[in-house]
Order: C-alpha cells, then structure tokens, then sequence
C-alpha cells in the first residue's frame, strides 16, 4: 500500500511549519539581519530575536523594537538576512 505523502521528500511549505527540531534537517528560526538607519544610513547587525531595543551608534534612533518573539523594524528603517552574521557575531565575541 503506498502511503499518501511522501515522507522522505516534504514540500517546502510542510517543511516551513514544522517546529524547528522535528525537520528533516533540523535548523533554527533566528537569524541576523542588517539594518539601515534612515537618518545616517549607518549599517548595523541587529539578531532576529532580540530582546533590547536596539538603537543606531551614530544617530541614536531606534532600529528594532522587541515584541513576544521577533524584534521588529520600526517604520523607515529597510533591512535584509544577513547570511554571515553568525561569522561576524562568533569573531566580534571571541577573537577580539
């Protein structure tokens, strides 16, 4: 009898919905992001999660405001992944 999902090759949206250990391949929901100041274009390395309110070294306006989980954007400020922010975080910590 054969089963009626594939459970060797799950579509990417089944995958997307899964808690983050029981995946395939397990990954995490974090990541880092970069974000542009709109008032000096100044790019800082901001955790998806963070806790803080995270404020801009130049012009001390505020980057991301934490909610439950996420910190989100606040209006005017664009942002992208960062794919090396865990490199940069690990060197900024432990090689300095």
């Amino acid at each position: 009898i054969p089963l009626a999902k594939d459970l060797l090759h799950p579509s990417f949206e089944e995958e997307k919905k899964k808690h983050k250990k029981k995946r395939l391949v397990q990954s995490p929901n974090s990541y880092f992001m970069d974000v542009k100041c709109p008032g000096c274009y100044k790019i800082t390395t901001v955790f998806s999660h963070a806790q803080p309110v995270v404020l801009c070294e130049g012009c001390s306006t505020v980057l991301c405001q934490p909610t439950g989980g996420k910190a989100r954007p606040t209006e005017g400020c664009s942002f992208r992944r960062n794919i090396l922010g865990v490199f940069w975080s690990f060197y900024y910590f432990f090689c300095k």
